[in-house]
């Protein structure tokens, strides 16, 4: 082989080889970025995501539990005579609202979104006045029975409701442990089933009148509020005893502790909202001495919480408009995340609100 031949075969050895470790180079290179550089933007994307998925729990917990989901909530008509007590789902109501009716007593509307509950009651018949705030809640307004004006003011007004009266019997029906006319009952199911029967809407993205918070409402700048006495006539007192414990309110009225119907549990509630309205005879005729209030316009009151009470303003510019609760200074309050009783009372109920160590404050005639 000439000189020539051997020179131009060494350089084709060389190119190959030169090629070969390109080749290897790259190989070398892509197998790092396969295995490295790849597994390490693998590992920042899994954990960003990690992070997205942590922050997005972190949220869900923030948000006030106490009037969630899309079910439209249900507003029930509760008779409140010492024959009616026990009551049957006041735990698992939502807002309370107690408001004055004839002869000194008091009748309650409890609220409920998204219950599932075999028993709620015993149910009694609707007063004019409750469904402004049925209305404010866009619930569903169940009673068993009416007064006059209340039957003409829920077809005035459109009312979504269901008569009891008329579905004795089947989905509503009387217990044998009370005696008529306080021993009526039924079943949220029983409800929704009406309601769909009736075809009114069962979902709803209204939002609640009260403005709740998961962050801690303290009211450091409140009077002390361990005891509550709210007496709507003489015979009627409701009072409300505070648990430093557990944080809530125990309910009694008629003088003994509330408890629940079926399960002898105390009934607690995390929030109470006083509200002093001027209260009046109807002069309808009956001789009955039914009632009649505006609830129009912006009423003195009280919202307590955790111990503490601090004087707030009751607005609600029309029957079916939300009441809006602000401080002194016209900001809208912040309500515990909790189930909330509105007491709506005379407007010279002799309220008394008191310390555990001292008498921090007697309302008195507002």
């Amino acid at each position: 082989m000439s000189k020539k031949s051997k020179k131009k075969g060494r350089g084709l050895t060389k190119f190959i080889v030169f090629l070969l470790m390109v080749a290897i180079s790259a190989l070398v290179a892509y197998v790092y970025y396969i295995y490295f550089l790849k597994g390490e933007e693998s590992t920042e994307i899994k954990d960003a995501e990690s992070n997205e998925s942590h922050n997005a729990i972190v949220v869900e917990q923030k948000t006030p539990q106490t009037f969630v989901g899309s079910d439209r909530p249900i507003a029930v008509m509760i008779d409140n005579n010492i024959s009616a007590l026990p009551h049957a789902g006041l735990n698992n109501a939502y807002a309370v609202y107690e408001i004055i009716v004839e002869g000194g007593e008091s009748r309650l509307m409890a609220l409920f979104k998204g219950q599932n509950l075999s028993k709620i009651g015993p149910i009694r018949s609707s007063r004019h006045y409750f469904l402004d705030y049925a209305l404010e809640n866009d619930a569903i307004y169940v009673h068993f029975g009416w007064s006059p004006q209340a039957e003409s003011d829920i077809k005035t007004l459109g009312v979504n409701n269901i008569n009891g009266i008329t579905q004795l019997g089947t989905d509503f029906w009387r217990v044998k442990d009370k005696s008529a006319p306080h021993n009526a009952v039924t079943s949220t199911e029983n409800i929704l089933k009406m309601a769909k029967e009736k075809g009114y809407r069962t979902t709803s993205n209204v939002k609640s009148p009260f403005n709740y918070t998961v962050d801690d409402v303290n009211l450091d700048d409140g009077i002390g509020a361990d005891l509550i006495s709210i007496p709507y006539s003489s015979s009627n007192v409701t009072k409300w005893e505070y648990n430093a414990e557990s944080r809530k309110y125990t309910r009694y009225t008629k003088n003994k502790k509330e408890t629940d119907w079926d399960t002898g549990e105390d009934v607690t509630f995390k929030n109470i909202i006083i509200e002093f309205i001027d209260n009046s005879d109807l002069n309808d005729g009956s001789g009955k001495g039914r009632q009649t209030m505006t609830t129009i316009g912006a009423k003195d009151g009280y919202y307590i919480t955790n111990g503490k009470a601090i004087k707030i303003k009751c607005t609600k510019m029309s029957r079916a408009g939300k009441t809006t609760y602000t401080d002194l200074n016209g900001n809208e309050i912040d309500v515990n995340d909790g189930n909330t009783f509105v007491e709506i009372c005379p407007i010279n109920a002799n309220v008394k609100i008191e310390s555990n160590k001292v008498t921090d404050e007697s309302v008195g005639t507002n």
